[in-house]
């Protein structure tokens, strides 16, 4: 039975510490005009007594607290995250203890920069089914932890934060929130990655593996954002038979403010109708979306169309067209 999906209610948080770029140059080589310059980063928020988890559940009781739900109406949640807790159980089954929602199916989506778009598409499924009723899909990283400091090339970027709306089925056919998405991934491992755990050489008492940090080909990421994403977002807004001009609002993956401006030059949509969060929040990986489509909506940004779009390690792509109109 197909299910009209609505938008009942959003939010975001990010730790309270606030790491400027002066204080980066302190503990490496670099300067705040240098990465202001280059990435138009100012600040970025960084969790030093709270985990993945945590701003997760931060999240998800704001979001049962807009929507007037209780934790035992929801029935699914789904986290995007490339920096969880552990590697298991994982963080959405974490997230779900916190907040004591028994009745939910909970599991994470690990799609990089892209995560928040592909676990809307995975939560909207699920409630298409109609087997599920409420799902909060969250998109929560705390990066620093993973953060090699001594990196001043990704170092500077980065920073913590989590976001998330909460999704129910409805009756009534106005208020569909989703109206296309486009997908996809394009095998590259070796231009962005983290966390690799290396296969055991021999076995003996010390093999217990060693994480790595996490490494970028800053170059290399930057041509493909700004020749294949735009190519792909024109190919699915012609798809959907969506003009440009038709577009209110692009919340986009808070790579960089300079990825941001070319993406905007590209598509020929005004700078003015983009959500950025990226000078105060740094670089939050698959949090940025979440992050920007709630702070969007809590300004009264509420256009017919929306466009959400994510990339990232992977290398991964995420296109997604919404209707905010009706969202209250």
């Amino acid at each position: 039975m197909n299910k009209t999906i609505k938008l009942t209610a959003s939010a975001h948080y990010v730790p309270a510490k606030i790491v400027t770029n002066q204080k980066l140059s302190q503990i490496m080589d670099t300067n705040d005009q240098w990465i202001q310059q280059h990435t138009g980063i100012q600040t970025r928020h960084y969790a030093t007594k709270q985990n993945t988890s945590d701003l997760g559940a931060k999240v998800a009781q704001q979001l049962l607290h807009a929507s007037g739900l209780t934790a035992a109406e929801v029935d699914l949640i789904v986290v995007a995250t490339i920096t969880p807790d552990a590697l298991t159980p994982a963080t959405a089954v974490l997230v779900q203890q916190k907040i004591g929602a028994v009745n939910a199916l909970a599991f994470d989506v690990s799609a990089a920069c892209s995560g928040f778009i592909f676990a809307l598409s995975t939560a909207e499924k699920f409630l298409r089914s109609g087997q599920y009723q409420h799902a909060i899909v969250i998109a929560s990283e705390v990066n620093s932890k993973m953060l090699d400091f001594q990196d001043r090339t990704s170092a500077v970027f980065f920073g913590d934060g989590a976001g998330g709306v909460l999704l129910s089925t409805t009756a009534d056919p106005t208020l569909e929130l989703f109206r296309g998405e486009k997908l996809l991934t394009k095998p590259a491992p070796e231009m962005i990655h983290s966390g690799r755990i290396p296969v055991i050489q021999k076995i003996a008492a010390n093999q217990y593996p060693t994480l790595d940090a996490f490494y970028q080909d800053g170059r290399a990421v930057y041509n493909f954002v700004t020749t294949n994403v735009p190519r792909y977002l024109k190919k699915f807004l012609l798809e959907q038979h969506v003009k440009n001009q038709q577009i209110g609002l692009v919340v986009p993956h808070q790579a960089n403010l300079r990825l941001i401006e070319q993406l905007s030059q590209q598509l020929d949509i005004p700078l003015s109708r983009f959500a950025i969060n990226v000078a105060e929040y740094g670089n939050t990986s698959s949090a940025g979306v979440a992050i920007g489509l709630d702070q969007a909506l809590k300004a009264g940004k509420h256009p017919d169309y929306a466009l959400l779009t994510g990339f990232g390690a992977g290398l991964t792509f995420g296109g997604m067209l919404l209707n905010l109109s009706q969202v209250k």
